[in-house]
């Protein structure tokens, strides 16, 4: 192995608007490669150094998606079964259809809700969230904020075409129910202690918000970028609700770890079995029809469909390096793992830029093609 490359790639990134990252690479469950660049600070004097933490935003997803899987596994939930069986609040949906709003004719299961195919959006400020955060103080927990949701219609009929939305948060709220738990509470007795994870979690311990890596937003027509001074962290709706899309803070190490273990078949190094390798066959398999692969198309993950929650590799003809069925997935500030089951491979990178299109177009495309490199040398 030999990812010189890879860490020549990442120290030219602060002179494309990326202050400072970090990334971490397993290679069946030993660290095989580390490296840091930029900074933490927006005065640009305290170079990153490894314990900084980050939103981890749409990264949150692979952690929900994993405990769905987990609750699949244990036959705790179906696939096919209709989210009203959990949260009856989706009895009776509504979908808008040539303008108008009509009843839904189709049921709305948990696998359109992992596969980003329910037909709910990502609007955060409706009337309804707006009215229950009122009538709380703020205080509104994930089930209440997820419970209103379907008072605005559909924008398609369940399992019809392909929508990033707020489908993993109410996810979050259906592990609440068949859990018994607080969402947080289910994550951290079946992953984060599993694993020995100790940073990430939806809050942070004061020592680990200190470590907070400043956030940038970029701005494409003035191609700069504004520091964000205020609560930066996650998708915070409410005091009390834990976004199950967005919501996750946690430093590179915790997610390296969590990565290699499903690149592992689930378990980690010293046997702890989390997930079974045939659930992760099923979690990485590919769930779009044609005409919602032509909608996912437009994000220009070259080479990739989705899944039950994550990307999946599907064509080696375009993209670049890599292997069949390699998921994942990334965030807001472009946070971005991937997880390689038929390599043991796999890796997270951490920055910490919205807005930042081309985080997705080509960073995150280059530093798979330099991993994959790197591997094989």
């Amino acid at each position: 192995m030999d990812f010189t490359k890879l860490g020549q790639y990442l120290d030219t990134l602060h002179d494309v608007h990326v202050p400072g990252c970090d990334i971490v690479v397993y290679a069946d469950h030993e660290p095989v490669y580390r490296h840091m660049a930029g900074y933490r600070d927006p005065a640009e004097k305290q170079p990153i150094n490894g314990n900084e933490t980050y939103c981890l935003y749409s990264c949150t997803k692979v952690f929900t998606t994993c405990a769905v899987m987990q609750l699949l596994e244990k036959e705790k939930l179906s696939l096919d079964d209709a989210v009203s069986a959990y949260l009856p609040a989706y009895k009776n949906l509504t979908v808008l259809k040539d303008g108008e709003v009509v009843p839904a004719e189709r049921t709305m299961t948990i696998r359109h809700l992992l596969s980003m195919q329910s037909g709910l959006d990502y609007e955060l400020d409706t009337p309804a969230i707006r009215r229950v955060l009122e009538q709380t103080g703020g205080q509104a927990s994930t089930r209440q904020i997820v419970d209103v949701l379907p008072e605005s219609p559909l924008q398609f009929e369940p399992g019809t075409n392909f929508l990033y939305s707020l489908s993993h948060d109410v996810l979050a709220a259906v592990i609440e129910v068949v859990s018994g738990q607080k969402f947080s509470d289910y994550l951290k007795e079946n992953i984060f202690d599993p694993l020995g994870l100790s940073v990430i979690g939806f809050t942070l311990k004061e020592e680990d918000r200190r470590n907070l890596c400043a956030q940038y937003e970029h701005d494409p027509e003035s191609d700069t970028l504004k520091l964000l001074t205020d609560d930066v962290i996650g998708y915070r709706i409410s005091r009390n609700y834990e976004s199950g899309g967005a919501g996750l803070i946690s430093n590179v190490h915790d997610y390296a770890v969590f990565s290699d273990t499903l690149a592992c078949g689930g378990k980690t190094k010293d046997g702890m079995q989390i997930l079974s390798p045939e659930m992760i066959q099923l979690w990485r398999a590919n769930q779009l029809s044609a005409k919602a692969r032509r909608t996912f198309d437009e994000w220009n993950r070259l080479g990739y469909s989705y899944a039950l929650g994550v990307r999946t590799r599907v064509d080696l003809s375009k993209g670049g390096l890599g292997s069949i069925g390699e998921f994942g997935w990334d965030g807001a500030a472009c946070a971005w793992t991937m997880i390689d089951p038929t390599l043991r491979l796999s890796a997270f990178f951490a920055m910490h830029v919205k807005n930042f299109g081309y985080g997705y177009d080509v960073i995150h495309p280059q530093i798979r093609n330099l991993i994959y490199e790197g591997f094989t040398k």
